[in-house]
């Protein structure tokens, strides 16, 4: 009889292998295509924290996010905004290696919008703090707009959205390819409020504005890239009135090298003068050896609680010497 009932439960156990087998098959029929393991949020797949900043790897991420390649061609081009043109989907890197455009006719033509509601601009304030190109020995890629940190940010145009991560640069940063091919990225935000792989609609929200990664006081950077390649976003729009130039834009060399306008950035301290849109003057304050958040408040006639939201700071974050913050 104890025979009997040890062979019932190998019996037993091979039989629960045998369906468990089977229910793993059905897993790889249901995700058959990388694209759907890469935008996969299920059990199998880790969250990272928005704290976290090392790079993804196969230490953090279910093997199958990296190592499954089923899509074919025929998917991807169904499936992912302009993928004839770019051939690859990266959710992992924030810009691809530098392609070389070619201009059929000297020029390529973008068709942006259909109607009216096809575009938001990213800020409820259409005021810009920087412009595009060169900044301080370095090539800014984008535009600096003004905003208050927890600000909503919302997409430009409709797309997918294909990073949605940590930069130690650009701080919480998302970017979204649109079907014409152009890619726009949001960065330095407090929050992000979308996944890699979910699909946006023109002014729907992205994130809340901030001050994260490689940035002093809140603002949104925005870029506008084409196959890798940034362009200034001022050819695009018209920021103070926070509206495109035109349903189309075409885009040649020339535009490639140069800003619209070039000009210098200002400077750190100036304080920007106000328009129409937005009729607060900016004051910033340069960190000093022995200043702590309640000192710079007293010297500036503010509160703690009003230096941390301009800032993006906690009443416990750790001042370092030379840093700029915002006090008005």
């Amino acid at each position: 009889m104890l025979m009997c009932r040890r062979l019932l439960i190998v019996f037993g156990i091979l039989i629960f292998s045998i369906s468990s087998s089977g229910q793993v098959d059905s897993w790889f029929e249901l995700m058959s295509d990388t694209a759907s393991w890469k935008n996969y949020d299920g059990p199998f797949k880790r969250k990272k924290n928005d704290s976290q900043t090392e790079p993804l790897t196969s230490t953090n991420l279910h093997p199958y996010f990296i190592d499954l390649k089923l899509l074919t061609r025929s998917d991807s081009l169904k499936k992912l905004p302009a993928h004839a043109q770019y051939l690859s989907w990266d959710n992992q890197n924030i810009w691809h290696k530098k392609r070389t455009i070619t201009f059929p006719n000297d020029s390529i033509v973008f068709h942006l919008i259909s109607e009216d509601c096809d575009f938001a601009f990213p800020t409820e304030m259409g005021r810009q703090t920087s412009p595009f190109g060169p900044r301080w020995g370095r090539m800014h890629s984008g535009l600096d707009l003004d905003l208050e940190t927890g600000d909503p940010v919302v997409s430009a145009f409709e797309g997918l959205v294909r990073i949605s991560q940590w930069s130690d640069s650009y701080g919480n940063v998302v970017v979204v390819r649109h079907p014409n091919g152009l890619e726009t990225l949001y960065g330095h935000l407090n929050e992000r409020k979308v996944l890699s792989g979910q699909y946006v609609q023109a002014g729907e929200l992205l994130g809340l504005g901030g001050n994260t990664g490689r940035s002093y006081g809140a603002h949104l950077h925005w870029e506008v890239r084409y196959l890798g390649q940034a362009f200034d976003p001022n050819y695009l729009v018209v920021p103070s009135k926070r509206a495109l130039k035109s349903p189309i834009f075409t885009l040649n060399q020339k535009k490639l090298d140069q800003p619209l306008v070039a000009r210098a950035a200002p400077k750190a301290s100036e304080e920007p003068k106000s328009d129409s849109n937005n009729t607060t003057t900016k004051k910033t304050y340069t960190v000093k050896k022995g200043d702590t958040l309640g000192s710079i408040a007293r010297k500036n006639g503010t509160t703690v609680d009003k230096l941390c939201k301009l800032n993006g700071l906690k009443s416990s974050s750790v001042l370092k010497v030379g840093q700029k913050l915002r006090v008005k």
